[in-house]
């Protein structure tokens, strides 16, 4: 779960947790206070900073992909579900995941439309719209970790591998963790390349940006392969944040 916490417009802190038990949820539903919330959270400190330890247990905004935790936590009286018909792009299909919505979104209202969204996670996904604010699509492949761990989970003789490629390896490599790593990473920057060339010639005044878990490591690496490529690309986190933000503002 990834946690964003706002004072006014202004995200003060970002932190990680793993998914709630229901347990758990309950907990924080049962706050009162923000020194209760703090209790609860790692970045105990961070949350008092912003606010008398006495104030009321701020709202919580949920944008949820993961159904099993959408339901621990619809149904509490301090959270708010963000759904993606709140959202005000145009053309959205039902099955946009919302997380994919929300940074585009955030994206736009934050550096302007047409916006081309790169998130390099779990999966990488491109998701992008027109000047009008309409999506105009994306595609969704395997991210960086799912494809080593397929390699070395559905191969008998193949390695399992960590992500983390430091510096580019040679194309034609001459042992098995290389050519993994040759494999993967070239494929993968051809691809992107090929993306976010396809978008400049459908949208030149657009605007790209690139985030995810594994945002650094793609960024950099397209520096040195492509970087004609990589200087149209801005790097930026908390894109979904930007979007809940946006939304909340318009929200009844």
């Amino acid at each position: 779960m990834h946690w964003g916490l706002f004072s006014g417009d202004t995200l003060h802190s970002t932190w990680d947790t793993d998914h709630f038990s229901a347990s758990l949820t309950q907990k924080v539903a049962k706050c009162q206070s923000i020194a209760e919330l703090a209790e609860i959270f790692p970045p105990s400190s961070t949350i008092r900073e912003i606010s008398d330890k006495n104030s009321p247990h701020p709202p919580i905004f949920l944008a949820s992909v993961v159904p099993q935790q959408t339901a621990l936590w619809q149904n509490h009286l301090l959270i708010r579900v963000i759904t993606l018909t709140e959202i005000p792009l145009l053309n959205i299909y039902p099955t946009l995941g919302i997380d994919r919505a929300l940074a585009l979104w955030g994206a736009g209202k934050t550096w302007g439309f047409p916006m081309l969204v790169i998130d390099a996670g779990t999966a990488i996904t491109f998701t992008g719209a027109d000047g009008n604010q309409s999506l105009v699509g994306g595609a969704i492949l395997p991210g960086l970790g799912l494809q080593f761990s397929i390699l070395g989970e559905k191969t008998g003789q193949l390695p399992q591998l960590e992500t983390e490629i430091i510096s580019l390896p040679p194309h034609f490599a001459l042992n098995t963790t290389a050519a993994i790593q040759s494999g993967i990473i070239y494929t993968l920057l051809a691809g992107i390349k090929d993306f976010i060339t396809t978008w400049r010639e459908l949208f030149p005044e657009g605007k790209i940006v690139i985030k995810g878990g594994d945002r650094i490591l793609i960024f950099n690496h397209l520096q040195q392969q492509f970087p004609e490529i990589a200087a149209h690309l801005i790097v930026e986190p908390n894109l979904t944040f930007w979007g809940m933000r946006e939304i909340i503002k318009i929200l009844p």
